[in-house]
């Protein structure tokens, strides 16, 4: 099996490149700092690891970065877009527009990029899952730019699933995972002044918030159900399942 994942070098993205590793596939990387599994382990999994830093920010980076590391690659069974930037939690007339800006190049422009040379290049793919939230959906007060970023993300699943006829495409919220995304909603934002952030602060440590490797596990196992009874270009959240 050939995977490409985004955002590889920490939480959601790092489990899943140890899940897939675990299961015989070559996992193709793309992230800022680096996949740690490249560096830390020297096992039978390292030649299954390929992988690039690249600042999935500045786009102009991305199209070398995927040559690279998809140079020997013929086909994709799946793609994983999992990385993305959270921003602050605050108020939306309190947050910058060159911040928006760059949330939105790392968490919506830089998958159309590679969306595009998927296209353009005319690498069979089969299965995509973008990695979303229910923050795109719930527009809860504070999640500004990440939850207007999801929404499009959403958006942009839905339009390229009729230009990529040949692949099913879905965008896919994981439910809570404790990642160190988890670590500043839980420390460093006022629940009072931002109450949907409860939830989370209660749900960390319980089972209600698996780690990452659990909710990679979970995702995996759905790939074969994602694919075969939810349409493609749609919107999927694990706990309405």
């Amino acid at each position: 099996m050939n995977v490409l994942i985004t955002g590889n070098s920490s939480g959601l993205g790092l489990g899943l490149t140890e899940v897939f590793l675990e299961q015989g596939a070559i996992v193709r990387g793309l992230s800022r700092r680096g996949c740690p599994l490249k560096t830390e382990r020297r096992d039978s999994h390292d030649e299954a690891l390929r992988d690039q830093r690249v600042d999935l920010g500045d786009l102009n980076k991305i199209v070398p970065a995927l040559e690279a590391v998809m140079s020997d690659a013929h086909r994709l069974d799946v793609v994983i877009l999992n990385a993305g930037v959270l921003g602050k939690i605050q108020a939306m007339h309190q947050t910058d527009v060159h911040d928006l800006e760059h949330l939105y190049r790392v968490n919506v422009w830089a998958n159309k990029v590679i969306l595009d040379w998927l296209i353009e290049s005319a690498m069979p793919v089969d299965q995509i899952v973008a990695i979303s939230s229910g923050a795109g959906i719930n527009m809860h007060y504070g999640w500004g730019g990440y939850a207007m970023s999801k929404a499009s993300i959403n958006h942009l699943i839905h339009l390229y699933a009729e230009e990529m006829p040949q692949t099913h495409l879905l965008a896919y919220a994981p439910g809570l995972v404790d990642t160190p995304m988890q670590d500043y909603l839980c420390h460093d934002v006022d629940t009072g002044e931002f109450p949907s952030v409860q939830k989370l602060v209660d749900a960390k440590g319980t089972e209600h918030m698996p780690d990452s490797h659990e909710a990679a596990r979970q995702l995996l196992a759905l790939l074969p159900d994602l694919k075969a009874n939810h349409p493609s270009g749609g919107f999927v959240d694990v706990r309405h399942l």
